[in-house]
């Protein structure tokens, strides 16, 4: 017998499905504008996929262009360098002027200690060999 979803369920599911795609998009740019990192895009997209719709995650992970930057990270090989250098930059601009748009020091700690923590576990990520 299947279970009816509920009103919040359905909600969760349409905005994982939503900011999946958002974050497909974000990475596909992300191929071609160097600004742009794409790895942790796709990373987030496969994320909220795997959540919320088995159609969209098979999708993504069996796409011949968009699934070589996923399944490294994914086999455990890690993510290459130069994603490593655009998600530290990209997420330390951003954590930098959220403590400046929030001037509480105890806000500005916190987004210290939480960059660190993620800098350090995305710096120790293996690197896929070549």
């Amino acid at each position: 017998m299947h279970k009816r979803q509920t009103f919040a369920q359905s909600l969760v599911r349409v905005l994982l499905l939503s900011a999946g795609s958002v974050s497909v998009v974000l990475g596909v740019v992300g191929i071609f504008l160097p600004i742009l990192p794409t790895t942790p895009f796709l990373l987030l997209a496969a994320a909220c996929y795997v959540r919320s719709s088995n159609k969209f995650y098979t999708w993504l992970v069996s796409h011949p262009v968009l699934s070589k930057y996923i399944l490294a990270y994914l086999d455990g090989q890690g993510i290459p360098r130069k994603a490593k250098y655009y998600t530290l930059s990209v997420m330390w601009l951003t954590m930098s002027v959220s403590a400046f748009i929030v001037p509480l020091w105890q806000v500005s700690v916190l987004l210290l200690c939480i960059g660190l923590g993620v800098s350090a576990y995305i710096w120790r990520l293996p690197e896929p060999k070549l």
